[in-house]
């Protein structure tokens, strides 16, 4: 096979962003795309075969536009921009850079990372309910609490309502001392932390002693109407049939609810059926609802956790194979 070289100019302010620490982001484009490169004179030279090194010049240029934009590339930006150009998909991580949805109090840019998440975006901007699905790490409640938050600056909405139900990860607490709000903030605490990084401690309190914000466990809206408010149910697999159909009934006039999920992780009982499981069965194809299902490749936590996420969803394949091969020889 004859090769071919290209050359990319990355000025000295770039370098140590777009290379990683210890050229690790450059060896590892190097090892998946089977190209060989050379920096030298603020000039990368990238050697292989061609359809190899086109992708690794298209994988580098994304990567130093995302830093000339102020960006802090990271192995995430990195794994996911050799994903599309492996899957060659027409879509690059450029492109999901410009889809800001708002700033952190430091002055980060909240945008969506993967496809899959630009995706589920826009179904929140599109539809009055929204189910968003999937894995750890998918960034389902961070980005449902950014649209809350930018939906409530804008005076879109009146209040933002976060809720979820109160159901322990597994293991029993037992007695949580102090009062009712003390008992029920532990389940609540990821609700809270993306609000602070999005919103500010200060402005946060401020706003939830005037009411506009309220985070309440799900039992708590039993009886309510919620119009002009921007509603976010959590960790929605933990519901029962009943309690999501009564959430779902509270949703009033100028109002938007986006109710996120993983189906993995139920701590429901074991003989107990998901609120959610069935609600994105019944409501499938009824006009304003979307539903956005994330998978392993929209991870944007550590590299390990996708590959543990996708690990899991291989042998959670290959069980319900097993199964379903046992069922049938009876």
């Amino acid at each position: 096979m004859s090769t071919t070289e290209k050359l990319i100019k990355i000025s000295d302010a770039h370098i140590q962003n777009v290379f990683g620490q210890y050229d690790v982001y450059m060896k590892k484009i190097e090892r998946n795309l089977h190209v060989s490169m050379v920096f030298r004179d603020d000039m990368l030279k990238v050697i292989g075969e061609e359809t190899y090194v086109n992708k690794a010049v298209d994988v580098i240029t994304q990567l130093l536009v995302l830093s000339e934009r102020g960006n802090t590339i990271t192995e995430q930006n990195v794994d996911y921009a050799l994903s599309l150009c492996e899957s060659e998909h027409t879509s690059d991580i450029v492109e999901l850079d410009k889809s800001i949805i708002c700033h952190t109090v430091q002055g980060k840019a909240v945008t969506p990372k993967t496809i899959g998440q630009q995706r589920y975006v826009q179904q929140m901007k599109d539809n009055m309910i929204v189910f968003g699905v999937g894995p750890a790490g998918t960034g389902k409640t961070y980005l449902a609490m950014a649209m809350a938050i930018t939906a409530f600056k804008n005076n879109e909405v009146n209040r933002i309502i976060l809720t979820r139900p109160a159901i322990e990860a597994g293991e029993k607490l037992g007695f949580l001392p102090g009062d009712l709000q003390s008992k029920v903030d532990p389940y609540l605490r990821p609700l809270y932390d993306a609000l602070y990084q999005i919103m500010g401690a200060e402005t946060f309190q401020k706003n939830m002693e005037k009411g506009l914000i309220e985070v309440a466990p799900l039992a708590y809206m039993r009886g309510r109407t919620l119009d002009n408010a921007f509603v976010v149910l959590d960790e929605a697999q933990n519901t029962t049939p009943a309690q999501m159909k009564m959430f779902l009934t509270r949703i009033g006039f100028g109002s938007k609810a986006v109710i996120t999920g993983d189906l993995t992780q139920k701590d429901l009982a074991p003989d107990a059926k998901s609120g959610l499981e069935i609600a994105l069965k019944v409501l499938s194809n009824l006009e304003g609802i979307g539903i956005s299902m994330l998978n392993s490749s929209d991870v944007v936590r550590h590299p390990l956790v996708q590959q543990i996420v996708k690990a899991y969803e291989n042998y959670e394949k290959k069980q319900a194979n097993r199964a379903k091969r046992s069922s049938t020889k009876r």
